[in-house]
């Protein structure tokens, strides 16, 4: 998505909120990871790498709301804002501050959630089903706009 968006000269703005990740393949105009220590934090409170992410999105939760003023700042000159969220899908949906961040940016801005499933790990029939399911739970308690993406296709083939 960045390389098309620098390729087409889109106007786009990126928002990493994935205080584990340790390196993004994207110039990230706002970063968690600029606020939130999530080693710091997992050491801190005795937590787990799980409950270290959950914990750091809480925290930086509590400061979307200045997430969202650079964001209606820079409106008007962009044409997308790409939010990249834990890959560990239980952990932003289903949180509180996951819930906190949707439904700010969803009453700010026209939202379109993508959920991107690794196709070579859909091959197994039960695995292909648990992403539908999770894609089925995201869309019922989010009830927003949801595009499935398939990633890595010129991996797999689609015979599979």
């Amino acid at each position: 998505i960045h390389k098309h968006v620098l390729d087409e000269n889109l106007a786009s703005y990126f928002v990493n909120l994935d205080p584990a990740v340790n390196s993004v393949p994207f110039g990230a105009n706002i970063d968690i990871r600029d606020t939130v220590n999530y080693k710091e934090v997992m050491k801190q409170y005795s937590l787990g790498p799980n409950g270290g992410i959950v914990t750091a999105l809480n925290l930086f939760s509590t400061r979307f709301d200045q997430v969202l003023q650079f964001i209606q700042q820079k409106a008007s000159k962009l044409k997308y804002v790409f939010i990249d969220t834990p890959g560990q899908i239980e952990i932003f949906t289903w949180s509180a501050s996951g819930a906190i961040i949707t439904e700010a940016l969803a009453s700010s801005f026209p939202t379109v959630l993508l959920y991107v499933i690794d196709t070579p790990r859909t091959a197994n029939p039960v695995t292909f089903m648990s992403n539908m399911l999770y894609a089925c739970s995201i869309l019922y308690k989010t009830q927003l706009p949801f595009v499935l993406v398939f990633n890595k296709t010129d991996v797999t083939s689609p015979q599979f």
